[in-house]
Formats: structure tokens, C-alpha cells, sequence
């Protein structure tokens, strides 16, 4: 039977997700970023994913969640140090499900529950509009080398709502 409006989960980042995250990340970097980024810097950027297993070990040093649409991973998203997002793609297919604010949404949740004032990311200026409206101001322009390719981003940061002190 046909889904009218298909459910995004959220779940941890389990070991056996690297090599299906890694071709997200690739997917999401060439199919996405082509309005940003040269095709020679969007090659480099994607090749960061072929060392699978420096992928998996990033991803599993950190707070990494996993979107999932009808139980297929579709997109992840991880917090570094409980107050930075280092990683956020969501499938090319998936994108502007919604897949990505339930992500940012819940590392958010997260991260001010473990004390986090607010959070940082180093936002592609493919993404730089997304986090913009969910409130991360910007900070600053960076200049990031990958590879032999310079690439440019720009730091945000977002006010997290204060913890309640218990009474």
C-alpha cells in the first residue's frame, strides 16, 4: 500500500552505516553543491569519503545521527565535542523532505541537554541558507583546503535556549 506522506526516524550511527553514509556524502556533495563549487572542488571534497574507514572512525567518534525514510538511511549529521556540527547531507533524492531539519533539530535538542550554550558549524555556502533560518548567525568566512582545492565556508553559531535550573 502506497505512503501518502512517507515517515522520517531519526536513530544512532551504527558501524555497519559507513560505507552507505560515505556514498550519501559523495551523492550529496556532486549532486548539490554545483551552484557553489567548481567540479574540481566538488571532487575533492567527496573524495574525503574514499578512505572508508577514516570516514567510519570520524562518524563514530562523534555524536552521529541517521535519517531514515521508510527504514533506509538517507542522511546523517554529527556533533563533534558536544557543541560543533561537523557533518550534515541528506540523499540528493531525499532533499527538502525535511530529512535535514529533523537532523538539525534533534542534534540541537541534544546538545543543550548536555549543557551546550550554543552550537557552531562551518557551513558550506550550499548550506549556509539553511542553517541561516533556523537562526545560526554568521561569523566569519573561512577559506579550507582539500586536497590541491581551496574551498570556502562560513562560520555560524546559534544561541541555545538556556537550561531550566531545577528548583
Amino acid at each position: 500500500m502506497a505512503t501518502a506522506h512517507p515517515k522520517l526516524a531519526l536513530r544512532p550511527y551504527l558501524p555497519d552505516d559507513a560505507a552507505l553514509l560515505a556514498e550519501i556524502f559523495r551523492a550529496s556533495v556532486v549532486d548539490l553543491t554545483s551552484d557553489d563549487y567548481t567540479e574540481a572542488q566538488q571532487l575533492a571534497w567527496a573524495g574525503t569519503a574514499d578512505d572508508e574507514a577514516a570516514f567510519a572512525k570520524r562518524l563514530g567518534s562523534q555524536l552521529t545521527l541517521v535519517v531514515t525514510l521508510e527504514g533506509s538511511a538517507v542522511g546523517f549529521a554529527s556533533l563533534a565535542g558536544g557543541g560543533k556540527i561537523d557533518m550534515l547531507y541528506v540523499h540528493p533524492a531525499a532533499a527538502g523532505q525535511g530529512a535535514a531539519a529533523l537532523l538539525i533539530d534533534a542534534l540541537e535538542k541534544l546538545a543543550g541537554g548536555r549543557g551546550a550554550e550554543k552550537l557552531v558549524v562551518d557551513a558550506s555556502d550550499t548550506a549556509r541558507e539553511f542553517f541561516e533560518k533556523r537562526g545560526y548567525i554568521a561569523q566569519q568566512r573561512n577559506t579550507v583546503t582539500v586536497g590541491d582545492e581551496w574551498l570556502a565556508n562560513t562560520t555560524l553559531h546559534k544561541q541555545l535556549a538556556a537550561k531550566r535550573e531545577a528548583s
